[in-house]
């Protein structure tokens, strides 16, 4: 005996109780992840029995196989109960007969966009994700469902998902590994025609491993999971989709070629025909060798032909700001684990590796985005910034092609406004601005009004949410701290200043994933400037922290620590709390309930971030570092802004002066302007800024602008390109690949020289003639384009946002093999000007006129 408790294992006595006719859809309502952003559907279900809604972890599956069957007897009787389960229902079935949002997508009745990523984060009932990447696959998700896209999410279904997170006594991250019962989790298996499960076979490493497909209804749109925990598999692949980002590099490995080929091969099984094909972060990369490999097969055609084929209708988008962050394996792992592959695409396992090599290296590892860059005619960062430096990072991928004009483009993050609103808003918006505000989430006009809601009844609603932070708050502090032996005159000094019943102390939240570059210790740089912070009784101030490490990143781990360490000396016991377990749930209460919310990353190392839209949403003000979105949103009216130190400075440095302006904003900007109070005993230019900040994070981060991003940068070009590319037997991408050939065979020996005289001076309104021979080694004229840039000031290699001048074909130079081309050019602009003539290949199927990588310059 251990601890009062018998050994032995434990199970559960379940009642399994008879749901009455009158309550016969709770079963359906559970069974759809629309119970993760409709709160009603929630609340149903907690009065049920508040008590088991809580220790089931808001599951509802879990939550209907362990309620007594007498008070759902109770409840079938109830007219309150009734009117409110009717009300639901309702709602819901209004929902899935019409897309709530009513916009038409504009793609064709016949296309389908397939959504490939290793992780979802729906609710914290459902644990298959970890942080930031897989929120954000759940809230693309619930927006495809709000437009009623053709859509299909392919993932992975984890018996464990990201940990459960304890902080011991001295402060150490205790991860806590726990298996699901998908008996408990909203996912079916996938059944074919005869009624029977749809399994598909992966070949890696000389043998075969069977993969099981599940499926889970997002709203309007089925996302559809791959597992591998199957007793005909071997103990060792039984493993593989066992844990979230769990194992080593094989384990890895393993997961993406399950997600990326099985993905595909599941597909094919459903009967699905996708004409879009996302790869979200580049962990799926590998369906673009299967896509390959299933046309090589089926279609007789060439790998080049297929890669063509293949890349026209793909879309990727990377998240990761730092080429470290970018997976990659081992030249011989891929050998290994792809032995017979490249045969079957008829190329060498040269020339397959190649694939992945980073750019300008003939041997690198293979790279998994270098993979999705190559196989792919849409490449996309997370935000502005982010795109400035995946341009830089991946420039290579175009060599001769400046940074600023590569393929690279963006579609800042956003958030799934149901989901993350907090219901107390909605309610009051109903009321002041109207029920129409669902539908106008992006039309800044509009949300002028949320500045006709009277001051104090918007700040009512701030504190009643602060209110139950606070109380949620306590709670979570109580668990942790009895758990880890401590008193109860101890607990009531840690938790002075989180009062619910009088929320009145400034209190600002950190909460997110605690990688290095995220900084969650830079605050704690200078602990005497902290102290003169926090320690004026008049005006207090509470800070709130919450996250996780990932059980292999000490640095990550120390930084838990170190907040810990603080958090426990005697002057800052009751102005830092340090949360455990941070999850969706939690994360819904902080960003609606804290005043300020805290992003201290290192820049230009967040890519985009989104828990500080979540937090601008509900009227939280942002406090962060000019990266990621805020580098967009931020406005100078909404909240306040670190402008990062310069880059030249190594590491410590900028931290020291990232710290110096956040304790100078904290101590003359933010402390004020929350303590400023009025008659009424809050302040009015506080509720202004809050305002500001919900109104222009509502509208321009919201997943219907960024759904609506995807379909008109991406999603329509990439059915129709792939639509052409095969039609007639792949009869446009027979034509590219031989074309890409034949200029990658000549391009080399192409060569420009002037023949006109530079002209100095010119009169406005006249026009200068120019002259260039072209040496084009056996190209046609109609392979490349010649043209002009012209600007008052222009850098070596052109300069972004300019008109270019096309040179005029007018043939081949009489004795030399070279061709002539001609313009006439009339500037619109007077002044000093610049310019600059380049050459590039151009051909009327090119998806991006800059893909080839190849240009030249006079």
């Amino acid at each position: 005996m251990e601890n009062g408790t018998l050994p032995g294992t434990r199970f559960v006595v379940e009642t399994s109780p008879r749901i009455p006719a009158k309550l016969s859809r709770l079963e359906e309502l559970a069974n759809n992840l629309w119970y993760s952003w409709d709160r009603p559907t929630r609340t149903l279900f907690a009065r049920l029995h508040p008590q088991l809604w809580d220790l089931v972890g808001a599951n509802p599956i879990k939550f209907l196989r362990r309620i007594d069957e007498y008070r759902l007897n109770e409840a079938a009787e109830d007219h309150a109960f009734l009117t409110a389960y009717n009300r639901v229902l309702s709602s819901y079935d209004t929902y899935h007969n019409e897309p709530t949002l009513h916009r038409l997508n504009k793609l064709a009745p016949n296309d389908l966009v397939a959504y490939f990523c290793a992780e979802f984060g729906f609710h914290e009932s459902f644990p298959i994700y970890s942080g930031g990447l897989g929120i954000l696959a759940g809230d693309y998700c619930k927006a495809a469902s709000d437009i009623g896209l053709p859509f299909v999410g392919v993932g992975l279904l984890y018996r464990q998902g990201y940990f459960t997170q304890c902080i011991d006594r001295e402060g150490n991250q205790v991860a806590i590994n726990a298996d699901s019962d998908f008996d408990e989790l909203p996912v079916h298996p996938a059944l074919d025609d005869s009624g029977q499960e749809i399994r598909v076979a992966v070949e890696m490493n000389g043998r075969v491993i069977q993969v099981k497909v599940w499926w889970s209804h997002i709203g309007n749109v089925k996302i559809y999971l791959l597992d591998t925990d199957l007793s005909e598999n071997s103990q060792e692949d039984r493993e593989i989709t066992h844990r979230l980002y769990g194992g080593d590099r094989k384990i890895r490995i393993e997961q993406e070629i399950v997600l990326g080929i099985g993905g595909v091969r599941a597909l094919v099984r459903l009967g699905l025909q996708p004409t879009v094909w996302h790869i979200n972060e580049g962990h799926a990369a590998f369906l673009i060798l299967e896509r390959a490999r299933v046309m090589v097969s089926d279609a007789h055609m060439n790998f080049y032909t297929a890669f063509e084929a293949v890349a026209a209708s793909t879309v990727f988008t990377t998240h990761t700001p730092v080429p470290a962050g970018h997976d990659h394996f081992r030249r011989d792992m891929i050998a290994s684990y792809f032995s017979g592959l490249d045969r079957e695409l008829g190329i060498g396992m040269d020339q397959l590796l190649a694939l992945g090599n980073d750019p300008g290296e003939s041997e690198s590892e293979f790279n998994m985005t270098a993979l999705a860059m190559r196989g792919s005619r849409f490449q996309n960062g997370v935000s502005r910034i982010h795109q400035e430096v995946t341009s830089r990072i991946c420039s290579g991928f175009w060599p001769q092609i400046p940074v600023y004009e590569n393929p690279i483009s963006y579609v800042t993050n956003a958030v799934h406004v149901p989901t993350f609103l907090a219901r107390e808003w909605a309610d009051l918006f109903d009321r002041f601005i109207g029920g129409e505000w669902r539908n106008r989430l992006s039309d800044r006009t509009f949300w002028n009004s949320v500045n006709d809601i009277p001051d104090h009844l918007y700040w009512s609603v701030r504190q009643s949410l602060k209110s139950q932070m606070l109380y949620a708050i306590r709670q979570r502090v109580s668990v942790q701290h009895y758990r880890n032996l401590g008193n109860d005159t101890h607990l009531e000094r840690l938790l002075k200043h989180a009062d619910m019943h009088e929320p009145n102390v400034l209190t600002i939240g950190f909460a997110r994933r605690f990688a290095t570059y995220k900084r969650a210790d830079l605050l704690f740089n200078n602990l005497d400037w902290l102290r003169q912070i926090v320690l004026n009784p008049q005006y207090p101030v509470l800070f709130v922290f919450a996250g996780k490490a990932h059980p292999a990143d000490q640095p990550g781990q120390d930084i838990v620590r170190r907040i810990h360490a603080i958090a426990g000396m005697p002057e800052f016991q009751d102005k830092i709390l340090l949360l455990e377990n941070y999850d969706m749930g939690l994360a819904r209460r902080l960003v609606a309930g804290v005043d300020v919310w805290l992003n201290t990353p290192l820049y230009p190392m967040e890519a985009s971030g989104t828990s500080g839209m979540k937090a601008g949403i509900n009227g939280t003000l942002n406090l962060s570092v000019l990266d990621g979105w805020w580098g967009e949103g931020y406005d100078g009216k909404n909240g306040w802004a670190i402008r990062p130190a310069p880059d030249y400075l190594d590491e410590s440095r900028r931290n020291q002066e990232d710290a110096r302006t956040l304790y100078e904003i904290i101590q003359d900007q933010v402390v004020p302007l929350y303590y400023d109070r009025g008659k009424f005993g809050f302040s009015p230019g506080w509720v202004a800024k809050s305002k500001a900040a919900m109104a222009s994070t509502l509208t321009q981060f919201n997943t219907g602008r960024m759904m609506d991003e995807y379909l008109g940068r991406f999603y329509l070009t990439a059915s129709s390109q792939g639509l052409k590319y095969s039609r007639d037997d792949f009869a446009v991408a027979r034509e590219l690949a031989d074309w890409k050939a034949k200029i990658g065979r000549s391009w080399s020996k192409i060569t420009l020289r002037r023949l006109d005289v530079p002209v100095r001076h010119i009169k406005f309104g006249s026009s200068m003639h120019l002259e260039v021979a072209v040496y084009l080694d056996g190209l046609r004229a109609e392979d490349v384009c010649v043209e002009l840039l012209l600007n008052h000031a222009i850098s070596r290699s052109g300069h972004p946002g300019l008109s270019p001048f096309h040179f005029q074909f007018q043939g081949p130079m009489d004795g030399s093999p070279e061709h002539l081309f001609t313009l006439e050019l009339e500037p619109e602009l007077c002044g000093q000007l610049d310019y600059r003539i380049r050459i590039y290949p151009t051909h009327a199927h090119l998806t991006h006129p800059f893909e080839t990588g190849l240009m030249t310059w006079l």
